[in-house]
């Protein structure tokens, strides 16, 4: 998918970006209104200072983790105060995360290893999340089961937050080409996983091979978008035709909701709640049994429309 770029018909492309904030952002598509209105301008102050005195996004992503996993921390006691300390921890964590995607498209410095990195931030914040709560609940009494749901959860968290990513980037992909989106596949994935060696590139062949296992389980979730991204990649490698981009565009748009609900503000503004009332242990229920359906039904509607558009081009 490396090569096959294409350009967007005039009459479906974006609105020109009137500031270098917008240019800032990856697209209005996909982007959340909590995000634009506020974790975007934040990560944009910290983008500014950060390409003014130097530092890339990679060191940006590392300092989030630190800030996300010490809020997880605090999430383990049950006075309210230190609660709440957590919650700007997380906050700011967040705008960090926020800030390392736009300093990369701000300074044209993406990299392999910083969606990696970036990619793996949110999974370190909430290990330490559904650990501090797993401790917290049998402080309160709870017995060891707690860590059932807990653990469910987690894994649930995982997959939402994969196949939420992976679906805007196949959006991106349609709207805007490789250029615009970080869409990756496991075959070049593992072409390049190959040619490491665990002698001379330990540290990259495990990242590298941490990331393919990712992939493919993105890719095992979406088998009609495997063959429409395959015959899109033999049929149309010079480029794809209007007609493709604007209809896709037109039937994924409104998929994007619901990669925005199963990522971080809507999770988060829940698990604060519970915080509130001392009742934390609801935030799995909340994770296994709302937003799992929900993801069970974003990637049902992402199917439909593929097998739809792969459909017509094969036909």
């Amino acid at each position: 998918m490396e090569n096959l770029t294409h350009k967007i018909p005039a009459e479906k492309k974006e609105e020109p970006k009137s500031s270098a904030f917008e240019n800032s952002l990856k697209s209005s598509d996909t982007e959340e209104q909590i995000d634009i209105w506020f974790y975007r301008p934040i990560g944009y102050q910290i983008a500014l200072f950060c390409a003014k005195v130097g530092i890339t996004p990679n060191p940006v992503t590392i300092v989030s983790i630190f800030f996300g996993v010490a809020a997880g921390i605090l999430f383990y006691y049950q006075e309210l105060w230190i609660n709440v300390i957590g919650m700007l921890l997380l906050v700011f964590a967040n705008s960090l995360d926020s800030a390392d995607g736009q300093l990369a498209r701000m300074t044209n410095n993406k990299s392999r290893l910083g969606r990696i990195l970036d990619g793996a931030a949110g999974d370190f914040w909430f290990i330490a999340i559904h650990v501090a709560i797993c401790l917290r609940s049998q402080n309160e009494g709870w017995s060891a089961f707690i860590w059932v749901p807990g653990v469910v959860a987690g894994a649930s968290h995982v997959v939402q937050s994969a196949m939420a990513d992976y679906y805007r980037n196949v959006h991106l992909f349609f709207i805007k080409g490789t250029s615009g989106s970080e869409l990756d596949n496991s075959r070049e994935l593992q072409k390049e996983y190959d040619t490491l060696t665990w002698g001379k590139n330990f540290g990259m062949k495990l990242v590298a091979r941490f990331y393919l296992n990712y992939t493919k389980m993105q890719e095992s979730f979406s088998p009609n978008l495997q063959k429409l991204l395959g015959v899109v990649r033999e049929k149309y490698s010079s480029g794809l035709p209007e007609w493709l981009i604007t209809e896709f565009r037109a039937q994924n748009k409104p998929l994007m909701k619901y990669t925005n609900i199963i990522q971080f503000n809507t999770r988060v503004l829940f698990l604060f709640l519970w915080l509130f009332i001392d009742q934390a242990w609801i935030y799995f229920l909340f994770d296994i049994f709302i937003l799992n359906p929900i993801l069970i039904y974003m990637c049902v509607s992402q199917e439909k429309v593929s097998r739809h558009f792969y459909q017509k081009i094969v036909s």
